[in-house]
């Protein structure tokens, strides 16, 4: 896939997994969020809780869900600690990491805390 095409196909998939979470009562107050270790596809809040998502699309989930690295894992936790340094409780604030696997037909599987800080 060109990288222009896969930029689009990211974007679109992005915009599905926003919808989905909206759907389903939370607030995205955040999509690409840039902090100094890296960007976080989509924050949103449930509640008190903060829910950070990556979002990988593929031709399947399993390949989507594959592409997710250790080092990409790591880059999102230390740029959620940064977001959440400007939440009222600070580092105590509930959240978890969220990864929306997107496949080429555009169905969406979300796997909760799929990984942890």
């Amino acid at each position: 896939m060109s990288g222009l095409r896969s930029y689009h196909a990211g974007r679109v998939a992005e915009d599905l997994v926003a919808r989905t979470y909206s759907d389903c009562g939370h607030l995205v107050c955040a999509r690409r969020w840039r902090g100094r270790s890296g960007e976080i596809d989509l924050i949103a809040r449930q509640g008190d809780m903060v829910v950070f998502v990556e979002v990988k699309h593929s031709a399947t989930h399993a390949q989507a869900a594959e592409s997710l690295s250790r080092g990409q894992m790591q880059r999102i936790c230390r740029s959620a600690m940064e977001f959440l340094a400007g939440e009222p409780k600070g580092q105590d604030t509930e959240c978890r990491f969220d990864l929306a696997l997107v496949d080429g037909a555009g169905r969406i599987e979300i796997l909760h805390n799929a990984f942890a800080a």
